[in-house]
Parts: C-alpha cells; sequence; structure tokens
C-alpha cells in the first residue's frame, strides 16, 4: 500500500448521510463520497449511512428503510471498492446504543432502563436480535454505549449509562458484546453479527459538575477502580474496538493520552483492537499542538487508529514525511483496521442478508418490551396499587405519547410503533372503566394554561395517575453542534436530558410541578408514573403521590410495561441501578464513595432520597443475615490457586402471593492498602420466593468477589480484614466479615456467624413449605425458570 491509503484506511472523515442520494431507481452515491474515495485510494471507513434523525436531516421521505437498507450499502461499498487500487472495502459504521437509530431500526430502553432490569441475560438475547437485524442492512459496525459509569446525574447522557457502579457496567458490557458480536478476540464475527465498538474509554462519566465535553479531575486510582472495569469486561469478552472518551485524564485528552490508551488498556489489560476518536476529538488536540500535523502525529502515538469527522487525520502522510511519526506506527494502526474487515468478511464474496431476518426483528421487538417491563420500579405504594375505580384520569406530559420515552440516539418511528400509557390502560380496563386523558403540562416550561383542564379531569376520577418526566427528543427546530450534540435554549425547546443537554437544579419543568400540586388539592388519590433519562429530583413527588412508578426511557412498550403494573398483572421487578437525589446541591450521592467519616451539611441530610438497589416488588420479603461457608478466614494465596467460599442468605415470604427480589452481595474492605470505599457490588442473583415460602440463595465468594486492582485496572487480592454484605439495596445490608491472610494455611471451618445487630433472622422452625435452596449460579445472572 501506498502512504496514501494507508491514511485513508485510518479516516472515516464523511457523514453518510452525504454518501448518497435517492434516485427515481433507488440509490445513487455523490460526488463528494467518489472525491473523498478518490483522494486515499479507498475510504477507511463510513459512519452512519442508514443514520436517521432531525441532525442527518433523514425521515421516512428521504431516509433508508428496513426493505432497502442493505440495497443503499451495496451500492456505496461499489463505488468505494471501484475507487480503491487493492479492492479494499469500507467499514459501516452505525449507531446502536440502544437499538439502530435507523428507519425501522429495533428501538431497546436506553442503558438506563436497561440496568434497571438487572438481567444482562435478557439483555444480552435482545441485543443478538438487533445484531442479526443491524447485520443484514448492510452494516458491519455498531457504536454502543456501555463504559461511561455515572457519577453525576447533571450530565445530559446520563441516559447512555448502566448508572453508577462499575461491576454492573462491566455485567452489562459483557452482555453487550456477547449479544451484538458473538465471538472472542480476533476471531471471525459470525454472518449474523456485527463489531462493536463500545464507549466512551474511559472517565467521560466523571465530568465536573456534570458537563458535558468538560474536564474531569480523575486520578489514575479512581480511574482504575470505578472507570476501568467495564473496559476490563469489554477487553476480557472481546470487543472489536474502543472509542476513545472525550474527557481527558490528568490534563490529557484520552485520544492522545498513550499512558491510558497504550501503556494502560493496549499494555496492562490486554487490548489488540481497534481505537476509534469521537467525533471531532481530533480537532481538539490543536490546543494542545498548534497545528493538526502534529496532533495527527500525536494522536496516532498515544493509541488513536481511526479518526471521526475530524481535519487532523488527513494528515497523517506529512506527519510521516516531516518525522513525528513513523511509517511503521502508521502501519500498525493500518493493521488493526484491515484485520477487522477480514475479520468481517468483507473481503469475500458479497454478503447476502442472514436468514430469519424477519423473525429476528419480531424477537428483537419481544424482548424489547419485556426488557421495559422488567425495568418498571415502585418506589413508593400506600396501598393505591393495584388501581381500583370505575373513572381513571391519565393526565401528564408523558400521558399519551410515545415521543419522550424514547431517549436520545433515536430515529423517527412509524405510527402505530408502540403505546401510550393512556392507550394501553383504555385497552386493558374492564368493560364500564372509563380512561380520560389530558396533558396538563408540558415537559420543560412553566405553562401552566393546561392545568386547569386537567384538574377538572381529576376532580371527577376515582384516581388519577399523574405521568410526569423528561424529553430526550429531538425535533426539527433543535440546533445542534458540530458533533451532532444538542444545542440547548429556545422557548419552545422540550429536552431535559440527552446528548449537550446537562440539567444544573435536575428539575423538569415548573410546570409540571404546578400540575402535581393542583391535581393533588382535589383530593383524589395520585398514582405518579415518572418517565425520566436522569435521576431527576423527586422529592415532591414522593411526598405527594401515594404511589410512584419510576422508569427510565422505556422505548415503544412504555404503556404496556406500566399498565400492568398499575392493574396489577405484573409485579414491579426494576431495581435503580443509579441513587436518587435529594437534590442537585447534595450531589454527589453515588453509593460507593470512599469511606470517611461524614456527617453531612448542616442545612441538608446527607446521603440519597433513594439509594442505588431501591425497588419494592410484590410484597416486602425477609432476608437473614449471610452466613461464610466454610469459614471466615482464607488464605490470599488460596483465592489466587482458586479457593472459593460459599456466602449463604435465606429468603422469607410470609406474603399471600409469589415474590422477587435481586440479592446483591457487596464487598466493605475494614482494612485496605488504599483508602477503602464505602461498599463495592460484587455480585447479585435474581430469586423468586413462592408466598410463605423460603428460598435459599449460594453467592461464590472467590478472588473475583474480594479483589481490589492495581493502578492499571487489574485485579489483586490482597490481605486484610473484609466484610462480605447481602441485602435487596445499599440501604438494608447485614454482612459477615472475612480474613485474608498471607500464610497459606487451610480454610477454618465455620464458627457460627452472628447476624448485623438489629437484623431479623429467619427461626430454624419457621412456618411454611420447607426451605429450598435456588440452584448455584454466578452472580449475576437468574434462575433458568422464572415466571415473566
Amino acid at each position: 500500500m501506498t502512504l496514501t491509503e494507508k491514511v485513508g484506511q485510518l479516516n472515516q472523515r464523511l457523514y453518510g448521510w452525504h454518501a448518497w442520494r435517492r434516485t427515481p431507481n433507488g440509490f445513487a452515491v455523490t460526488e463528494k463520497l467518489v472525491a473523498e474515495a478518490r483522494r486515499y485510494g479507498g475510504i477507511g471507513a463510513v459512519y452512519g449511512l442508514q443514520r436517521a434523525d432531525a441532525w442527518s436531516g433523514q425521515g421516512w421521505a428521504t431516509g433508508a428503510t428496513a426493505d432497502d437498507g442493505a440495497e443503499l450499502a451495496a451500492e456505496v461499498q461499489r463505488a468505494i471498492v471501484t475507487e480503491s487500487r487493492l479492492g479494499i472495502p469500507a467499514l459501516f459504521v452505525e449507531e446502536v446504543p440502544h437499538g439502530h437509530q435507523a428507519l425501522d431500526g429495533t428501538v431497546l430502553p436506553v442503558a438506563l432502563a436497561v440496568a434497571s432490569s438487572w438481567d444482562p441475560d435478557l439483555y444480552e438475547r435482545a441485543s443478538q436480535a438487533v445484531a442479526t437485524e443491524v447485520r443484514a442492512r448492510g452494516a458491519h459496525v455498531a457504536l454502543v454505549s456501555t463504559l461511561d459509569v455515572l457519577r453525576d446525574p447533571r450530565w445530559g447522557r446520563a441516559e447512555e449509562t448502566f448508572g453508577e457502579d462499575p461491576y454492573l457496567a462491566a455485567v452489562f458490557t459483557t452482555a453487550a458484546v456477547r449479544g451484538l458480536q458473538g465471538c472472542g478476540a480476533g476471531e471471525p464475527v459470525p454472518a449474523d453479527r456485527v463489531a462493536v465498538v463500545l464507549k466512551h474509554a474511559a472517565g467521560q462519566g466523571a465530568t465536573i459538575g456534570g458537563r458535558n465535553w468538560a474536564a474531569t479531575e480523575l486520578g489514575w486510582r479512581e480511574l482504575a477502580e470505578i472507570h476501568l472495569p467495564p473496559v476490563r469486561a469489554a477487553v476480557d469478552a472481546g470487543a472489536a474496538g474502543l472509542m476513545a472518551a472525550y474527557s481527558e485524564v490528568d490534563g490529557l485528552p484520552v485520544a492522545a493520552n498513550r499512558h491510558l490508551l497504550t501503556d494502560v488498556i493496549r499494555g496492562a489489560l490486554g487490548f489488540d483492537g481497534l481505537v476509534m476518536a469521537d467525533g471531532t476529538a481530533l480537532d481538539r488536540l490543536l490546543r494542545l499542538t498548534g497545528d493538526p500535523v502534529s496532533a495527527a502525529a500525536l494522536a496516532l502515538r498515544a493509541g488513536t487508529d481511526l479518526s471521526l469527522w475530524d481535519e487532523v487525520f488527513p494528515h497523517l502522510g506529512t506527519a510521516v514525511e516531516r518525522g513525528l511519526l513513523t511509517e511503521e506506527e502508521l502501519d500498525h494502526a493500518v493493521s488493526r483496521v484491515l484485520a477487522l474487515k477480514f475479520r468481517l468478511g468483507l473481503f469475500d464474496e458479497p454478503a447476502v442478508p442472514p436468514a430469519g431476518v424477519d423473525h429476528a426483528r419480531r424477537e428483537a421487538a419481544r424482548l424489547s418490551a419485556e426488557l421495559a417491563a422488567r425495568s418498571v420500579t415502585l418506589l413508593r405504594d400506600d396501598g393505591q396499587l393495584p388501581l381500583r375505580g370505575r373513572r381513571i384520569a391519565v393526565l401528564g406530559p408523558h400521558a399519551d405519547t410515545l415521543d419522550h420515552a424514547l431517549g436520545d440516539y433515536t430515529a423517527p418511528q412509524r405510527p402505530d410503533a408502540g403505546t401510550t400509557i393512556a392507550a394501553a390502560l383504555r385497552a386493558a380496563v374492564p368493560v364500564g372503566t372509563e380512561v380520560v386523558t389530558a396533558p396538563g403540562a408540558d415537559i420543560a416550561t412553566d405553562d401552566e394554561s393546561a392545568i386547569s383542564a386537567a384538574v377538572a379531569l381529576a376532580r371527577d376520577a376515582d384516581v388519577v395517575v399523574l405521568c410526569l418526566g423528561g424529553s430526550s427528543a429531538r425535533d426539527a427546530e433543535t440546533r445542534f453542534d458540530v458533533n451532532g450534540a444538542a444545542l440547548t435554549g429556545g422557548p419552545r425547546s422540550q429536552m431535559t436530558a440527552g446528548e449537550g443537554v446537562d440539567l444544573a437544579a435536575l428539575r423538569v419543568g415548573a410546570g409540571q410541578y404546578a400540575l402535581l400540586r393542583r391535581v393533588a388539592a382535589t383530593g383524589t388519590p395520585v398514582v405518579a408514573v415518572v418517565v425520566q433519562g436522569r435521576p431527576h429530583v423527586l422529592g415532591e413527588v414522593l411526598s405527594t403521590a401515594a404511589a410512584c412508578l419510576n422508569v427510565f426511557y422505556p422505548g415503544p412498550a412504555l404503556g404496556t410495561a406500566v399498565t400492568d403494573v398499575l392493574l396489577g398483572r405484573r409485579e414491579p421487578q426494576g431495581r435503580l441501578p443509579v441513587s436518587l437525589p435529594r437534590d442537585a446541591a447534595s450531589l454527589p450521592v453515588h453509593y460507593n464513595h470512599r469511606d470517611h467519616d461524614w456527617a453531612g451539611y448542616l442545612d441538608a441530610p446527607p446521603g440519597p432520597l433513594l439509594p442505588f438497589g431501591s425497588g419494592l416488588g410484590a410484597h416486602p420479603l425477609v432476608l437473614s443475615a449471610p452466613e461464610l461457608l466454610p469459614g471466615k478466614q482464607v488464605s490470599v494465596t488460596e483465592l489466587r490457586a482458586g479457593t472459593e467460599l460459599t456466602c449463604r442468605v435465606s429468603i422469607r415470604n410470609d406474603g399471600p402471593v409469589r415474590a422477587s427480589t435481586v440479592v446483591q452481595l457487596y464487598l466493605r474492605r475494614i482494612t485496605a492498602s488504599t483508602w477503602p470505599r464505602t461498599r463495592e457490588l460484587r455480585g447479585f442473583r435474581w430469586v423468586e420466593v413462592p408466598a410463605g415460602g423460603c428460598v435459599t440463595v449460594e453467592l461464590t465468594v472467590g478472588a473475583a468477589q474480594v479483589s481490589a486492582v492495581d493502578d492499571c485496572g487489574r485485579p489483586q487480592v490482597e490481605a486484610g480484614l473484609v466484610e462480605l454484605q447481602t441485602g435487596t439495596s445499599v440501604a438494608d445490608l447485614t454482612g459477615v466479615r472475612l480474613l485474608l491472610t498471607t500464610a497459606a494455611t487451610a480454610v477454618a471451618q465455620p464458627e457460627g456467624v452472628s447476624p448485623s445487630a438489629g437484623v431479623p433472622r429467619s427461626p430454624s422452625s419457621s412456618p411454611g413449605p420447607p426451605e429450598r435452596t435456588a440452584t448455584q449460579a454466578p452472580p449475576g445472572t437468574r434462575p433458568a425458570q422464572r415466571a415473566l
């Protein structure tokens, strides 16, 4: 390959919707595409060929649908190969943060909703179905949001995270890679899967003040403990690529941070895949170098392989000619791009759509609806659920629309794509029950003009379902930054979340709070449903409503998922993957902070409104204190050699119906070589308990559950005293202590474990069905058989 051809393989400059146009006979490539291919004798990758949204300007009149996406991809690929002397095809890269951002693409719940399900197996199956659908349309690479760990809910991209915990993010990251890609590192990508590039590595979820593109103040230890676990999980699962974060570590942007990309991620963690820059991120390096040639050399030598839309990487050839970069260094990056193309089979005969695409689309839609249902989280119920009454008023800006429940990075939807809360209730209630609806307020403004009509409906109703929340929906009037992030502002904007939409006070529009107060003043019982993309401040909602459901953007199945819980057809099974703040002034409130003795502010209580892991089920369950078998002492050497203990906890259901919960396993370090955190999630298990029954759950405790990490994020077991805690949220944990010794002694026999003070313990002579033991499974999995 010539130097120019090599540089071409490392550039992804085109916005895909600029590469083609519709004609009366189908699709035709544009002169812009041909010129780009001729400039380099080929193209490395093309982004967003089928992206549809307000930014791309592609909609139903102009964009590619599921029926003709493969045809479009084939036409563009033919043009690129024709202009390549060596016949090198391009990678087609698509946004798949929660389903394919294309017309007819399946919409999954956003990552924050997926994490609320605490069901990585279900997410893996949904991801696999989406992958088949995306590959059938001619795409090769999926950009997927899994790596950001949320440390400040003011950040507009909170919805793209799996919440505030690195373990939970790592588990779901593994599920995404297995589902979408279906192969390990270096292996051929199956014809019905896509290569994944996961974003963003690493630390972008910790920007100061939750400001998009802002600085971070991360030390390497914080990065290693909080932000590298999902990256390490991605590497271990075999992810084909990572996207470098916009943020910086210790003042150096990630795309130019050789220590992070090369020494830590490639070296210490063993990643050998592709590193892609984020959109126009390399152009920002001009603040460091002053010229694009030096910026190009800086980024590539740091470990960045492939550009995205920038005007920096076109200067790589000049950087080699000036001696700022060796051609051998360039070759390493080119080889990673070409290797991925070979793994995808792009040099073979033109691909045909995989068999079973229609089935995959139906399955993706079904699993998306199941994820949405599993994510619904009950935050409060004073006996108002299931709904009762002959007249139900469904009010609020989320009452009878889906637009605000789909999340950012979503393509336009067909009119029949989903069901609203009002429509689903109307279809599900018994004959003779009336469902009336009105918006009452909009999402983001203080307009109160529609409240009176809503209050009139509330006054005449037996119960009000008040549907409040936020929105990441973009429209034709949304203005965009150079990288596609929304530019906030404008009197009619309804966005309270999404990329570029950061929120200082974490409050929705004042009109919604006014609607809440005036509806509550009628005396009609209020059941609140909060649909949001970030943790808003919900104190007034929880104190005013008799019951409250939370659902992070669930996608098209919003109405069905919420209605099934409201009517008692389904137990609310969701659990919070993020702490809910009392107010923005009290941030941060994430549970896994350093364990310092801090009493809180003088004018505000410490901690969150509701903690990580919270969620109410069909009936309260009683957990025993944990027992650790076969002992409470084990040597570090034995743990490293594979010795495992068992943490056992019993769950009793004294209620009249079957109930479920998530048993969560946490590690609390009592002594450690670095200052310990309050606790760290290290496993979880879904468990269902029959009415009047008791189930014993056994959680494996080995090196992975008690390990710390070094400064590069690699696990290491160190001696010290730790406590293993179990419960159903961080608010109700009890623990048993384990001594990790340096001596290679045999595991001590059990000595009897005393429960923590104040926690009830199931008596051995409890009445009811005999106790049974849940099937052994790794933490983070569900029993194979369960009611849906």
